[in-house]
């Protein structure tokens, strides 16, 4: 059995439901094809643990609190209304993305997600993007980020970030053929019934 690296997804008030579902969806459901393991095992993680009211009431009770998750290789950090507007400004989610980053092995975002990586100083100096409607406000709010149009990631070694909602799909199978195989995320996008382009 191969050792399975653990994916904290970040959930919090108003985050947007396909940047944290998508990715979920994505890491849960991939199996590497010789072996039949799961290399995957994927968490949700809210500052206090208890339960997250998602855009449009979408209600998720997360299975950790920044005080009780184990140790984590892979962090996604969704977007959303509630993190460009609410979580940005809070200080406890800040830190404990700092922190995170001087631990796991990946540090991702989707959407406007891009922001509270950037808030945290993860992006300055890298090549960053997000949602298309966010990309001026990224640019002018960090200056230090080069911002990418047009594009649905931008892979930065151990930084990724993508584009908007759906993009976080996308960014998903990128790190997976990265860390394993084109086949394996073919194999997983053929599942989910998913168009990528590897």
């Amino acid at each position: 059995m191969t050792s399975q690296r653990t994916v904290g997804i970040l959930l919090f008030n108003e985050v947007e439901v396909l940047d944290f579902a998508g990715p979920f969806e994505v890491f849960s459901l991939t199996t590497l094809t010789d072996s039949k393991s799961k290399p995957f095992v994927v968490k949700t993680i809210s500052e206090n643990g208890e339960i997250i009211k998602a855009r449009n009431g979408l209600m998720v009770k997360p299975d950790y609190s920044f005080e009780s998750h184990p140790s984590l290789d892979i962090v996604i950090i969704p977007g959303g209304y509630g993190a460009e507007e609410i979580e940005i400004n809070n200080p406890n989610v800040i830190q404990w993305i700092k922190k995170q980053s001087s631990k796991a092995e990946f540090m991702t975002s989707v959407c406007t997600g891009a922001f509270l990586l950037a808030e945290a100083g993860i992006l300055d100096g890298k090549r960053a993007t997000t949602h298309w409607m966010d990309l001026d406000r990224l640019e002018q709010q960090f200056p230090s980020v080069s911002v990418q149009r047009n594009v649905k990631f931008v892979d930065e070694g151990s930084v990724i970030t993508s584009g908007g909602i759906s993009a976080g799909i996308n960014m998903s199978f990128h790190l997976i053929s990265r860390l394993y195989s084109n086949d394996v995320s073919k194999q997983t996008a053929k599942r989910m019934e998913y168009d990528i382009e590897l």
